[in-house]
Formats: C-alpha cells, sequence, structure tokens
C-alpha cells in the first residue's frame, strides 16, 4: 500500500463532503447523530467484541492497567458513546449564529457569523469514545472529520467507524464526512502533518510524544491539547473531608485520565495533621506515594520524590506529595511545573480562593470541587474533541463554538468607498 496515497485519498473526500456539510440543515447533522446513537446500541456486541482484540493484545504487551482502563468497552461505556450522540444532537447548532451586529455611519451593517473549520483531523491513541465523540461535535458544527487512532484501538475504531459511518449516510449526512485512517503505520500521521490543501486543522490526543511531535512538525495548523500535570493545594484552613474526598476522588476515580491529579501540594501548617490519615486511605486504595523530605518525616513508608516527580503525568496511581510554606509557594510550584490543564484549591479562606482563580494560569482553575471535572460532557457542552492548554482560539474543554471560526457578513445598499 502506498500510504501517501491512501492519506491523501481519504483527505481528499473528506474535504469534498466538507463543502456541503458546511451549511448542511440542522435537521439533517441531528437526524444523522440520532441514527448513529441507535447504531451504536444495536452493535454494541460487536463492538465489544472487537474491543476485547484490543485489551487482550495490550494485556500481552504489558500495558499499565489505567491505560488498558482507557482503551477498554463495555456495556456502560458504549450506552455512553449512545447518549454522547444524543446529547449532541440535542445541543444548539452553532453555525449560522450571528454573534454580534453593528451599523456604521454609512449605513453598513456589519455583523459576524460562525462557520465550520473545514476538515479536523483527529491523532488520539488508546481511547475508542474519542472516535465517536469527535465525530458527534464535528458532524453537528458542520465539519468533516478524518480519525487516525493509535495501533491499541484499531479494531475497535474501525467497529465504531464502521457502525457510525454507515449510519450517518443512511440519514443523509454526505459521504465522506467521516474518515477513518485505518492502518496503524505511523507514517500515515506524517502524511497528515502536511496536507494543508486538505486539511484545515489537527488536534492531537494523547501522550506527550504524540503531542510534540505533531506541534514540532505540522504544517497544518494545531490545537495542542493537553498533558495534565495537575495539581490539588490543599490551603491551612481546609475542610479535611472534604479535601480528602477530593483528592481520593482526582487522583483514583481515573487516574489513567488527563484531568486526574498528579500533585498534591499541603499547607505546613496541618500538614502533620492532615497527612498520615489521607495516606493512610490512599496506600489502601493501591496509590504509590512519593514525597518530599517534610512528608516522609511525617509518613512512614514514602518514597522520596525526586524532582522529575513534580513535572510527571504518571497516568496511574501515583502521586507527588510536597509540603509548602504558604499558598504563594503554593502557586509558584504549579507555575513551575503545571501543564495549565486543570488546579485545584480546597480552602475555607474567600479571599486566598480568589487569588488562586485570579493568579493561576490553567485552562480550568477549581476551588473545592475535583479536578475530574475538567471534561466537555460535564461542563455542558454535549463532549469534547480535547481540552486545549494553549491560549490561542480554543481554551479548555473544546465544544461546539471552539469547532468553528468567524465570517464576516456585510450588509449594504450601494455604499461606495471614497
Amino acid at each position: 500500500m502506498n500510504i501517501k496515497e491512501y492519506v491523501v485519498g481519504k483527505s481528499r473526500l473528506a474535504k469534498k463532503a466538507s463543502k456541503k456539510l458546511s451549511y448542511e440543515s440542522t435537521l439533517v447533522k441531528n437526524k444523522a447523530l440520532l441514527n448513529m446513537s441507535e447504531a451504536i446500541l444495536k452493535n454494541r456486541n460487536y463492538i465489544i467484541e472487537e474491543n476485547k482484540k484490543d485489551v487482550e493484545n495490550a494485556r500481552k504487551k504489558g500495558i499499565s492497567p489505567s491505560l488498558i482502563d482507557r482503551l477498554m468497552l463495555n456495556d456502560e461505556r458504549i450506552e455512553g458513546m449512545a447518549k454522547t450522540l444524543k446529547d449532541t444532537a440535542a445541543l444548539p447548532d452553532p453555525i449560522g449564529e450571528v454573534t454580534k451586529m453593528w451599523k456604521r455611519p454609512n449605513g453598513l451593517r456589519i455583523g459576524r457569523t460562525r462557520v465550520p473549520l473545514g476538515v479536523i483531523g483527529i491523532i488520539y491513541e488508546a481511547r475508542p469514545n474519542v472516535t465517536v465523540d469527535a465525530s458527534a461535535l464535528c458532524i453537528k458544527s458542520g465539519n468533516a472529520v478524518i480519525l487516525k487512532g493509535g495501533s491499541e484501538a484499531i479494531n475497535s475504531n474501525m467497529a465504531i467507524y464502521n457502525v457510525i459511518s454507515k449510519a450517518a449516510s443512511e440519514a443523509g449526512l454526505e459521504d465522506g464526512s467521516i474518515q477513518l485512517i485505518d492502518i496503524t503505520d505511523r507514517e500515515a500521521v506524517n502524511v497528515m502533518m502536511k496536507l494543508n490543501e486538505y486539511i484545515d486543522v489537527l488536534i492531537p490526543r494523547g501522550g506527550a510524544g504524540l503531542i510534540k511531535n505533531v506541534v514540532k512538525n505540522s504544517t497544518v495548523p494545531v490545537i495542542e491539547t493537553g498533558l495534565g500535570n495537575c495539581h490539588v493545594y490543599v490551603d491551612e484552613d481546609a475542610d479535611f473531608k472534604m479535601a480528602e474526598d477530593i483528592i481520593i476522588n482526582a487522583k483514583t476515580q481515573r487516574p489513567g485520565v488527563c484531568n486526574a491529579m498528579e500533585t498534591l501540594l499541603v499547607h505546613k501548617g496541618i500538614a502533620a495533621q492532615f497527612l498520615p490519615h489521607l495516606c493512610d486511605k490512599l496506600k489502601h486504595i493501591g496509590v504509590e506515594i512519593r514525597g518530599c523530605s517534610i512528608t516522609q518525616k511525617i509518613v512512614d513508608g514514602i518514597v522520596p520524590a525526586v524532582e522529575d516527580d513534580w513535572a510527571t503525568e504518571y497516568l496511574d496511581l501515583i502521586l507527588a506529595v510536597k509540603v509548602v510554606s504558604s499558598i504563594d509557594e503554593a502557586m509558584d510550584h504549579i507555575y513551575k511545573y503545571g501543564t495549565r490543564h486543570s488546579e485545584v484549591i480546597v480552602t475555607n479562606s474567600y479571599a486566598n480562593s480568589e487569588r488562586f482563580l485570579k493568579e493561576v494560569d490553567a485552562a480550568a482553575v477549581y476551588v473545592n470541587a475535583s479536578s475530574r471535572f475538567t471534561d466537555g460532557g460535564q461542563f455542558g457542552f454535549g463532549g469534547e474533541i480535547g481540552i486545549s492548554t494553549q491560549k490561542l482560539h480554543a481554551r479548555g474543554p473544546m465544544g461546539l463554538n471552539e469547532l468553528t471560526t468567524g465570517k464576516y457578513i456585510i450588509y449594504g445598499s450601494g455604499q461606495i468607498r471614497q
């Protein structure tokens, strides 16, 4: 197989489909999404059986349990994917929305309206739900999508694609609106990164290596989605029970996702009281704790933390713990090691909560809540195509509005420029 010709062919089809999709009616787009939802449920056994092949291959390769959890599909997750499609259909269509309109002294009425980006390429790793999330959001926002999943999930992605692309076409959506690059050779990604003629934007979702490669080497514009070295800072006057609940949820509910906590910062004034009970609970759950010298003195059996621990996105049941002297030291630590994803303060101090919200530079900043809420579905967006940690165009969970750009529309009555 000539990989370049194959990828260019898929991209050309997507570009052709994007023209009609850009002005497709909301009715047809919603019908496609609902058809896709029904098809996912109807074909759940087929999808789960194909997913089992990927999970078994991952286990043979020795992939960590937390990453296998990201890969695995079951009835509950299949129903979640179907719900994402239904929820997206129920959202307002952003395309054609006039976001502002004004009149100039010469009588011209100038407005700005939302239009699709065009063709969106999604490059992602072992998360088969992304195949559905990305397709749903791209279709509703009038964009064609080219999906390039990782080799770990190839069988799952192909099964999902076979089901949803057929359902979309049967609903009247333009053929080619959803494309899957169903080869695992990494050269396919290299080709996509140079296809400015056909692809309007690339969104990489995955580990540091993938994101760095795409950002560094792509000539197609990139929206950088985030590594999640997320922190929870427990302030001096925090409620201990609340803090424990937030920490355990943020670290252990799904440790293999980007909005999971990786580093815990604790004010020195409460560390001796707070850490022993918390660490016992975390150890009981199976969390390995890597602590600073003060943490090691307070709690027995702590692995000494090294410099790299403060900068690591573990995506596993490993937690770095550091005792800090003040909120200022906590924020300085976050500034140095954070990835601008999600940061949390647990406090009863209004002044400190406001300082944290104002001064911490991240896509999502929380007061007294788990970082696990940084998610398009949890934010009410229906789903997300990624969590952007950059500052241009989009930041945070990327829903429908973030997959659009603007176009100026001007109404005149014969005006000419003097």
